[in-house]
């Protein structure tokens, strides 16, 4: 999303194809056209939303919210920001830093995250939980900021009419959210299908921002000086707190940043570094530049430097292309919110929500259809509150510039803590980045009364969810812990006065691989027998993002014909019952589907204002605890093979 991908999760279209490839991949003509296979998937999937920002980017920084005159000297120190805030944060900070620090292989922040909080104890662990405040806080900005990018992108391509035929002007508003509801509608059926088409249409925008820059560099070549530092230093002198205010446009040129570290894990370093220095990069800086001289030819051109650079006949189809390319970066962006809540519900952060795999054969295509419609409402109201994509880009930034304000305190966390580096390496490297991003953080800020306080809204409400389901989980965990029975007194107990054994398998869905099962002292007492064979299976998502085969299961046998199974998944992984199960057979545990029972419990929680929890967060998790989403369905298991005992749980 702009400034922050979920998490290193969207298109897992390519994710074979770049593991497989050699490390040395770029050597060979083999190696140079994998190498341009990926780069050309890049285009569509990782670099949509900062590829867009040139269509309000320049045109906010003259807009009448700043106040700065559209002067010569004043347009060359716009461009002289943006040319080396674009230098600085994407090319130094991104590109040489953060993918470096890969959770085998993933980025985001949510990886990320992980990265930096290995297993705590003791002091530590408070620190860790700050860790873990500031990367979920990261996240939740992004569902923010994953709202406003579809709003702005596709209104500032439609504001585009009103260069080209002024009598639309009234139809802008309701033709973007035509556009939009028709692109979340189309989110059930996946982008298999259309996918593949992304990454050339995506190559013939940039192309198409190279050739409009040069059109307009060739009129007034002298915007090359914007190079030069000093127009950016002249600019803060010249306009003072104008000029710092300014900064919020600026870092609009920005937005996209973090998708570049999100993505890692689908194309690998190499493809994003090559596609960025060798078209997105130059393609960026030549359209930048290009609208930097139009406005030193005619100033009035700020009203819409980007469309204004067309020529009469190509701005129609401008405008086409333009939608198109902003439909391509909204998609990349719904595509990141959906794998960034079932990376959530992976790790523990949310409750069990309806996935849907969109694709036999691509596991990152999925479809959430509860975020789906939550994003399409919140969108299109937007659109209809702001109604132009320059009063939406007061609300643009703010998300973003925290989002990598958190992203650099952790990166120093990995780069001391797990990397080794000396603090007098990693401090000054991660303060410069830190100066550069709190400038931005501070320019944004300030315009929280102006549209800024909606994502920090929604962050507000998603970090609240959030951190309410993992501490009502926990406190539930310690709760059912307290009324469990040591396994070691319940196999003595077996031996002693043996139950009925009847025929088949029953497995016992467990949170906790201690103790015994409340479901199964349950049936035991009610129905006063036991299968004979029993397995105790408990689910465990590690903090990385896959798990190997090798690793994935523990089968441990307790004796009295009870089994205890211990699944674990990456957090990029979906679990699934029938296959894991599939699996132990290899062990020596055989189980057949029909002469299987799945015992699962099903809680029913009572807020008691028991210290823990605030008694709203307790009714809160208690409502989620109601609507999440069924085991049965969640974890595949066939429903109807599933006995669900109920139990009352006092929080």
């Amino acid at each position: 999303m702009a400034g922050g991908r979920a998490t290193g999760g969207r298109h897992s279209a390519y994710d074979s194809g770049r593991r497989s490839a050699a490390p040395g991949g770029g050597q060979g003509n083999g190696g140079r056209r994998h190498l341009i296979f990926l780069s050309l998937a890049a285009l569509g999937i990782v670099f949509g939303d900062i590829g867009t920002s040139p269509l309000y980017a320049l045109r906010v920084c003259f807009g009448p919210d700043y106040a700065v005159e559209t002067t010569p000297q004043n347009v060359l120190g716009a461009l002289s920001l943006i040319f080396w805030a674009l230098v600085l944060i994407i090319s130094v900070k991104y590109l040489v830093f953060i993918l470096r620090a890969d959770n085998n292989g993933e980025g985001g922040i949510l990886a990320l995250m992980a990265l930096a909080r290995p297993a705590q104890a003791g002091s530590a662990r408070r620190r860790g939980m700050i860790l873990v405040t500031l990367g979920l806080f990261g996240a939740a900005l992004l569902y923010g900021d994953g709202i406003i990018t579809p709003a702005i992108s596709v209104l500032s391509a439609v504001e585009g009419l009103e260069v080209t035929h002024l009598h639309l002007t009234p139809f802008v508003i309701p033709i973007t959210v035509v556009l939009l509801v028709g692109l979340f509608l189309l989110q059930r059926r996946g982008t298999t299908g259309v996918g593949v088409l992304f990454g050339p249409v995506m190559l013939i925008w940039f192309i198409t921002l190279a050739l409009l820059g040069i059109r307009g560099m060739w009129l007034e070549p002298a915007i090359l000086a914007a190079v030069n530092p000093y127009h950016a230093l002249r600019f803060f002198v010249d306009n003072r707190v104008h000029g710092f205010l300014m900064l919020g446009a600026v870092f609009l040129a920005v937005t996209g940043g973090e998708a570049l570290y999100a993505d890692m894990g689908h194309f690998g370093r190499g493809p994003i570094r090559f596609t960025w220095f060798s078209l997105v990069l130059p393609s960026l800086l030549l359209n930048y530049f290009g609208q930097g001289a139009l406005l030193i030819r005619d100033p009035s051109a700020e009203r819409n430097p980007f469309f204004l650079l067309a020529p009469g006949w190509a701005a129609l189809p401008l405008v086409c292309l333009a939608t198109v390319a902003t439909i391509i970066a909204s998609q990349a962006v719904i595509s990141g919110s959906f794998s960034l809540t079932r990376q959530a519900v992976q790790l523990g952060f949310s409750p069990r929500l309806l996935i849907r795999h969109t694709s036999s054969e691509e596991i990152g295509q999925i479809y959430v259809p509860a975020v789906n419609w939550a994003l399409m409402l919140a969108t299109i109201a937007l659109v209809l509150g702001f109604r132009s994509s320059a009063n939406l880009a007061a609300a643009y930034g703010v998300a973003v510039t925290t989002t990598m304000v958190i992203t650099t305190l952790l990166f120093y966390v990995v780069a001391h803590e797990q990397w080794g580096w000396r603090q007098w390496i990693a401090g000054p490297t991660a303060a410069g980045f830190l100066v550069v991003d709190l400038s931005f953080f501070g320019a944004n800020i300030i315009k929280v009364e102006h549209g800024g306080w909606f994502p920090l809204l929604v962050a507000a409400l998603v970090y609240t969810i959030m951190a309410t389901w993992k501490r009502g989980r926990s406190i539930l965990a310690r709760r059912l812990l307290e009324e469990s029975l040591p396994m070691e007194l319940f196999l003595e107990d077996l031996k002693r006065r043996p139950p009925l054994r009847v025929p088949g398998t029953a497995v016992f869905m467990t949170g906790s691989p201690e103790g015994v099962p409340p479901a199964l002292l349950h049936n035991l007492k009610h129905n006063q027998v036991l299968h004979e064979r029993v397995a105790l299976l408990t689910v465990v998502t590690e903090e990385i993002p896959h798990v190997t085969p090798k690793q994935r299961l523990t089968l441990t046998d307790l004796g009295c014909g009870i089994y205890r199974l211990v699944a674990r998944y990456g957090f990029m992984e979906t679990p699934n019952i029938p296959k894991l199960l599939a699996a132990a057979q290899a062990r020596g545990l055989q189980f057949e589907m029909m002469k299987t029972t799945f015992f699962l419990g099903r809680e029913t929680l009572v807020p008691t204002g028991r210290p823990g929890m605030a008694a709203w967060r307790e009714h809160l998790f208690a409502f989620m605890s109601r609507n999440a989403q069924r085991a049965t369905t969640y974890f595949d298991i066939p429903v109807n093979r599933v006995v669900e005992m109920g139990a009352q749980i006092e929080l």
